[in-house]
Order: C-alpha cells, then structure tokens, then sequence
C-alpha cells in the first residue's frame, strides 16, 4: 500500500488541507543526534574550502574517503551564493545559531520543531483538523552532515511556516511543519519542484513538508 503512493515532495497549496493523505518517509527517519561544539572550540576549527586539508587533518580523514566527500559537500552548500531575495547563512555553534538568528528576525521569535508522539515505520499520514499559519518572517535551519552540528539556515522572501497536525495510519500523532514559497520566479528552471509538479518558476505557489532534524525560527 505505501508503495503505490508517491512519496509527498513538492505539492501546490491547495493540496495542503484537512483529509488529505501524505506520504512522508523523511519525517520518520531516524534523528542526527551529531551536537554542536562550544564555540570557542567551534571557531577555533576551520569551516571553508580553502582549508579543507586542515579540517581533514583535525578530524583525522583521508581525502578520498566518503566521509569527507561529503563534509566536502556540506562545505560548498554553505558556501554557495545566496538567490535573489534569499538570506543564508550557516551555524557550527549552538550560540551562533541563536545569535544570528536573533539578528536576522529579531529578538521575539520561537523555534518550531517537527514532533511525532512515537516512532514509526509507517510513512502515511492524514492532515488533521487544526492547522496554524505561522507567519512569513521566518528562518528555516536545514541539519547537514558533518562530524559536528551544522545547520544551513535561509530565509526567503514570500514563504509561509505551517505547523500541520498529522495522523499516522498506525495511529502515530505528529506535528509537522510545511513551508509554502509563494514567489518561485528567482528559483533555477531546473529546480526539481518544476520537473516534478510540471510548472514553470514564478508562476504558482509551491509547498513542502520540511525533513525531521529541519527547524524552523518564527517570529511570534
């Protein structure tokens, strides 16, 4: 049964509704319980491209290691260039995470979280009765692979935070949180949201549940 339903990625706005059913295998999966360092231990460790055999070296990995491919990976994501309307930055400390994201929504916000009542195998769920618009000053903080905690935090321009009540197939309750990106005209044309709902950028509103370890800073 949960084969025959595609796994619920990008989605219009309109399919974000009571009864509606989702399959959500990424917010079940098993929790990156990496923590952050202090920060004086966290600056104290280089975090860019250009001293990438030093980081290596800290951590005691070889270059063509899976690991590091993928810490390399980690790297370049953080170090990309913001899209217009975009504000990134990324976090290797718990201090740096509140800190900045203090300063980029101010002092009166909330840090939402995914929540689930129990562990499960099962992907299904049914949104429920209940959901709440979380407003649009929003920072969204994606956890990335890395031996320590990092998390990509970003904010655009015209996006939306819901927390949607959800019901599990076995009975599991959660609580998930969905962004809606209202404004798509400065994402790439080759943006897997268009390849999957068949749309061209700027044109719809497109949604997405937001993975397990992902949190997200609201302002209250």
């Amino acid at each position: 049964m949960v084969s025959s339903i595609h796994e619920t990625v990008f989605f219009f706005q309109k399919d974000l509704r009571t009864g509606k059913l989702v399959n959500l295998p990424s917010l079940i999966a098993a929790s990156d319980r990496t923590p952050f360092l202090p920060d004086r231990v966290a600056k104290s460790i280089p975090f860019s491209s250009s001293k990438f055999p030093e980081i290596l070296n800290h951590f005691s990995l070889k270059p063509q290691t899976r690991e590091a491919e993928i810490m390399k990976r980690t790297i370049s994501v953080c170090e990309r260039e913001a899209i217009n309307g975009e504000q990134m930055f990324c976090v290797t400390s718990l201090e740096s995470f509140i800190d900045l994201s203090i300063a980029t929504l101010g002092k009166d916000i909330q840090l939402l979280s995914n929540q689930l009542s129990k562990e499960t195998n099962n992907p299904l769920f049914t949104i429920a009765r209940g959901m709440q618009d979380m407003g649009e000053n929003e920072l969204i903080c994606h956890k990335e692979r890395y031996p320590r905690a990092v998390f990509l935090c970003h904010s655009i321009n015209k996006t939306t935070v819901y927390k949607v009540p959800l019901l599990g197939r076995d009975g599991t309750k959660a609580n998930a949180l969905a962004v809606c990106h209202k404004d798509t005209s400065a994402w790439s044309p080759k943006h897997k949201a268009f390849q999957i709902l068949k749309v061209k950028p700027g044109t719809v509103p497109i949604c997405h549940f937001l993975a397990k370890d992902t949190l997200a800073w609201v302002s209250n």
